[in-house]
């Protein structure tokens, strides 16, 4: 097992915290929302299941929004003008499903504070449901995830009955929670205590009106009004990696892969953020690092979930081009759906592809014996609605990246797990974990599939290969070494994250045509796409390929491993292999996967293309003076290559 080295301390950077306001200015972000959604619903009480009616009021207090103050969103490298998303996102999101997820992170919030206070009490008190929920429910609120907003209501509501449920053991064990816990912070603006508020029976929760109310008051712009752009920045970092490390842990506790410290230490910086310690630069810092250290845990226990249930992935060739037949394709990371989904259609005449981030599972044995899993179709996420509209199939979304579907196929999609479309059939685990794709099935059976004449139009394309994890990079681990010492190998790129449509995303395309011939590039995350098809050969004077796609994003796990056995080797660290860390970012599980480099003390990495935009220029400092975090240098990759070829 990989050893972190201790991070030292940048307590240092206290003096940067911008004092927090004597007063604190509530101003209700968007608060014409929540009147025109009253004006137009006329009702005080909503009935959760009623969707109908739900979605009617919804639509018409929409017509009414003051599209200025309707939002505040910066969470992903997409958003609006390298700032923040203010009337919808980029991505899709509604003001309204925008501030039901700031409602719902504030109200997990309070769970995770009782929780931590539960754990830590002298009657150890945990529970189980609450652990699970508070990991699924943070994932929900992922870029691209989920934008049903039902299903956050829902995740609400369920948020309150669990800190109830969870307050009544801790009144039957004696345990009360100390005054101290629930006094208010400042930065709550004109809301309680996220603890306080989940307690308080009083407050109306009857029905979306009510809850767009009290999200209005939940999001960024309070936070940074109150502890300036900086140190609020900071806190979101904090959050956006705990989101990250969130969602890799639920996969992992699908497969029955589950860490007790994972779950403490995610509500412990829950609680964190609801205490005055969060107010301090220098302990948010520390907290962002310890919650890289946590995700570095949360990556190995996805890992040898993947491993222990399917094997260790082996190098494969995986085909780009369909098969006449009936067809489903399953996009996301979720390897356990995709499992359960080649089980129920075996023998049934359905053909099974992956699509983006699913491209590795063909690299498992436990997954790759099935013959009905016949290839991959498409490529990244974003290009998804020109995949699916020409997918003859029915389509199944395990996870991120998902969005709002066009005509041509919404009737033809399907959601799990976390994720959620309006208006799209969602498939729900029952109470063992299992879950029933019959709808699925059934769809891709009424619709036409790949047929002979189709397929003959079709543009042929070549193999690639997967299934490049640590286990098989190490077992030519002497070929590697020695090609190093001979000079043969120069430098090792590795160039992984997400993918995405913006112009400048190219650089990572353009990167590889200035890469001398003897080098290699480890990928890993759907950033492979901009070269996955590409022939890169093999090393001069070896049969090595130059090119290795180690996974999935949560499989930078492997690429540490190899390095740290590498640098093992060499009687050296990390950073003086002749190895380059150039990372395309999107969303927080990329954060979640930068903390954890940051916090094993990885420097020079390279990030684009473009900084976060909840990081000021203060923020980036403090990174750039303690790693030497270089912004990508997305118009001129050459040089950029350069300087990666002479370690800087």
């Amino acid at each position: 097992m990989l050893r972190a080295p201790v991070m030292s301390s940048v307590a240092s950077r206290k003096a940067a915290a911008p004092a927090v306001a004597a007063r604190v200015g509530c101003r209700r972000v968007g608060a014409m929302r929540v009147f025109a959604f009253q004006k137009a619903s006329g009702a005080t009480c909503d009935n959760l299941h009623d969707k109908n009616a739900l979605q009617e009021r919804i639509q018409k207090s929409k017509e009414l929004l003051d599209a200025e103050s309707a939002m505040m969103c910066y969470q992903c490298e997409q958003t609006k003008g390298g700032s923040g998303c203010t009337d919808i996102g980029v991505c899709g999101k509604t003001p309204e499903v925008a501030g039901l997820q700031d409602l719902l992170i504030y109200s997990v919030k309070g769970l995770g504070s009782l929780a931590h206070i539960a754990r830590n009490s002298p009657a150890k008190i945990e529970d189980a449901a609450v652990n699970t929920f508070i990991n699924g429910a943070i994932f929900s609120t992922l870029t691209n995830v989920n934008f049903a907003d039902d299903r956050f209501l829902e995740f609400v509501t369920d948020c309150r009955r669990l800190h109830a449920q969870l307050a009544a053991k801790m009144a039957a064990a004696g345990v009360a929670v100390p005054a101290s816990e629930t006094a208010h912070q400042p930065w709550f603006g004109s809301m309680p205590h996220p603890l306080a508020w989940n307690s308080d029976a009083s407050v109306p929760l009857a029905g979306v009106g009510d809850m767009l109310e009290a999200a209005n008051k939940t999001g960024i712009k309070e936070r940074q009004q109150v502890l300036g752009e900086t140190l609020a920045g900071l806190q979101e970092l904090l959050m956006y990696g705990l989101k990250g490390l969130c969602a890799y842990a639920h996969h992992a506790e699908a497969l029955g892969h589950t860490d007790a410290r994972v779950y403490a230490d995610v509500q412990a910086q829950l609680h964190f953020l609801c205490s005055p310690a969060a107010a301090d630069v220098g302990a948010v810092l520390d907290a962002c690092f310890s919650a890289g250290a946590t995700n570095f845990r949360v990556m190995e226990m996805l890992s040898n979930a993947h491993s222990d249930t399917f094997g260790h992935p082996v190098p494969t060739p995986v085909t780009l081009n369909p098969v006449p037949g009936k067809a489903i394709l399953v996009t996301g990371h979720d390897m356990h759906d995709l499992h359960m989904l080649l089980e129920q259609t075996a023998g049934k005449g359905i053909n099974v592809y992956t699509h983006g981030e699913m491209l590795p599972a063909h690299g498992y044995p436990g997954l790759k014996k099935y013959p009905h899993l016949v290839g991959h179709f498409g490529g990244a996420w974003y290009r998804q609605k020109i995949d699916f509209a020409a997918f003859p199939g029915a389509v199944a979304v395990t996870t991120n990246c998902v969005l709002d579907p066009l005509t041509a196929y919404k009737n033809n999609i399907f959601t799990i797990n976390e994720t959620g479309l309006s208006g799209v059939p969602h498939i729900r685990a029952d109470a063992k974990g299992h879950k029933d794709f019959t709808p699925i099935i059934n769809r891709a059976l009424q619709l036409p599939g790949f047929t002979t004449e189709s397929i003959a139009k079709m543009e042929k394309k070549k193999d690639v290969t997967v299934g490049f994890g640590h286990k098989s990079v190490l077992s030519v681990a002497p070929q590697v070494i020695e090609a190093i010492q001979d000079k043969r190998l120069e430098h090792i790129f590795l160039v992984g994250g997400c993918d995405g449509s913006e112009p400048q995303r190219k650089y990572y395309s353009k990167l590889y045509q200035f890469m001398p011939t003897n080098t290699m590039v480890l990928t890993l995350g759907c950033g492979k796409f901009r070269i996955f098809d590409q022939d890169f050969g093999t090393l001069p004077g070896t049969d090595l390929p130059r090119l290795l796609d180690m996974g999935q994003c949560n499989d930078a796990y492997s690429a540490l491993v190899v390095a740290t056995e590498l640098a093992k080797v060499f009687k050296t660290d990390v950073n003086s292999l002749p190895l380059s860390l150039d990372l395309s970012w999107f969303e927080q599980k990329a954060v979640a996967v930068l903390l954890t480099l940051l916090h094993l003390g990885v420097r020079n990495i390279r990030l684009g293309p473009r900084l976060p935009a909840f990081l000021t220029p203060e923020a980036v400092g403090v990174l750039v003076d303690k790693f030497n975090l270089i912004p990508a240098n997305v118009a001129d990759p050459a040089a950029d290559m350069k300087m990666m070829m002479e370690c800087k």
